[in-house]
């Protein structure tokens, strides 16, 4: 398998730095005595009564200082063990004084959630912000969970909690009615969601901007509902609102996306015509990402050089865009050139380019740069995720390096990384493919005790791997299983 050239080493070598303290002159014992320089009793007993108060004063306040450290240190300890202890009753629900929690503490654990989407424990968390003595109820919070909701296909759960917002006496806007019209058309539910863009309109206080259209019109575009997307952009017309560069790179993307490279193109003809709707960075990065993502190396390079030349600057996303596509590819070298672009101009690397870099690095089979590069993102205070940790256990499965995975989930285990089920199903599928059925197995009860349910695509990888293992027994045991689901 071909291979990327391994990156030089950034770091200097190791040397010791030792504080140089110049040579003082020193008093000469074989000086010559001068009469009118004498030190007299007194003048010893006064800088003798000066020194000592002196050092009685700095021992003050070396005595102060180190009281004040002791009692900020206590006071940290005190603050971390409360914390440890608001998050154990966030987990466990229990405790007398589960109305007396940390603000910091909870709000952190929701958010963490929120981020993760894991919206189950996001809920239970929310429950208990709110039977906290100190809650107020907050529309924020509310229109964050309403989003994280439509993202995880909890329609109804999020009119609910819209519904809950209203009880409060929390201010409903425009922003919490987008939020709620974004759930239902997430799910491709577009009678409720344009029941609510209808509802909008009919408003005085909510009337919808061109931050729902574009919503909405991403919604119809994902679930391939190209009549709806001309008459949304019809009825923003008679509505008196323009379409604006974030409305035309939702459409480029969106059709990108779907490889409608006609009317992608077409789109960003009318985009060059309008004066006050100009193409981004992020119009170049939709289009770089539709042709490199459907191979067309090429055509991405051309679209690359006539956005550059028209004065929009790459950003890191766009580098990254053009490391997935030639990593992708197998153009190694074109993936290296980019990376001493990169290096050459200080373009730092985020999580997004080390993941591409490491999994490119993986599927080339160079588990020797893969895992330099992964020492590398952690000694630049980069947190590897669940992306990097597949990609790994993908690299290792493919070379049948079992105890390398085992070192993964021993890296797991000593970290706080938020593990899905994406991650678990790569793990099955390298131990299938290593024909490693026990640890396999052992994964799905690793599943279950941190709460992650098996899915459908779980079930068949464990179905694939006892197949071709002859296994015939265990694989029709799991296809009934799934059959029942």
């Amino acid at each position: 398998m071909a291979s990327l050239a391994g990156p030089t080493n950034p770091f200097p070598p190791p040397f010791n730095r030792r504080t140089q303290t110049r040579n003082k002159p020193r008093p000469d014992p074989q000086t010559s005595y001068d009469p009118n320089n004498r030190i007299t009793l007194d003048n010893i007993t006064e800088r003798r009564v000066l020194d000592h108060a002196q050092l009685k004063e700095v021992e003050a306040k070396e005595r102060k200082e180190q009281t004040n450290r002791k009692i900020a240190s206590q006071k940290a300890i005190s603050i971390i063990l409360r914390r440890e202890a608001t998050k154990a009753v966030i987990e466990k629900k229990k405790g007398n004084n589960s109305k007396k929690l940390l603000p910091r503490t909870v709000l952190e654990a929701l958010h963490e959630r929120i981020t993760a989407l894991r919206w189950e424990s996001a809920l239970k968390v929310f429950d208990l912000l709110r039977e906290q003595l100190w809650y107020k109820p907050n529309s924020g919070i509310y229109i964050k969970l309403i989003v994280m909701l439509g993202k995880c296909k909890q329609p109804e759960k999020a009119h609910t909690l819209f519904q809950a917002m209203i009880d409060e006496g929390c201010i409903v806007d425009h922003e919490a009615y987008t939020a709620l019209l974004s759930a239902y058309s997430r799910t491709g539910l577009f009678d409720k969601a344009f029941s609510i863009l209808e509802l909008m309109k009919n408003s005085i206080n909510c009337r919808p901007d061109v931050y729902t259209y574009s919503i909405l019109l991403k919604s119809c575009l994902q679930f391939y509902e190209y009549g709806k997307v001309e008459a949304l952009l019809k009825d923003m017309a008679v509505q008196g609102i323009k379409a604006n560069t974030i409305t035309y790179n939702t459409l480029i993307d969106a059709y990108g996306k779907a490889k409608k490279f006609t009317e992608m193109e077409s789109l960003l003809v009318q985009m060059l015509r309008l004066r006050d709707c100009e193409p981004d960075v992020w119009t170049m990065n939709s289009t770089l990402r539709a042709f490199g993502g459907s191979g067309q190396i090429e055509m991405m390079e051309k679209c690359y050089d006539k956005f550059q030349s028209s004065g929009i600057e790459p950003s890191i996303k766009t580098f990254n865009i053009l490391l997935d596509s030639y990593g992708k590819t197998s153009n190694y070298q074109k993936m290296s050139a980019v990376m001493e672009y990169m290096q050459k101009y200080h373009f730092s690397w985020n999580l997004v380019t080390y993941n591409i870099v490491i999994d490119a690095f993986g599927r080339a089979g160079d588990i020797k740069q893969m895992e330099f590069l992964f020492r590398l993102m952690q000694s630049e205070k980069i947190k590897p995720n669940c992306v990097t940790l597949c990609s790994l256990v993908r690299a290792y499965g493919h070379a049948g390096k079992a105890e390398k995975i085992g070192a993964v989930l021993r890296f797991v285990e000593n970290s706080d990384v938020m593990l899905d089920t994406v991650f678990f199903n790569c793990l099955i599928d390298a131990y299938g493919t290593m024909g490693c059925f026990a640890q396999m197995k052992g994964v799905v009860e690793m599943m279950k005790r941190r709460d992650c349910k098996p899915d459908k695509i779980t079930y068949r990888t464990m179905i694939k791997a006892y197949r071709i293992s002859g296994m015939s027994r265990h694989a029709k045991e799991l296809q009934d299983e799934l059959n029942s689901l």
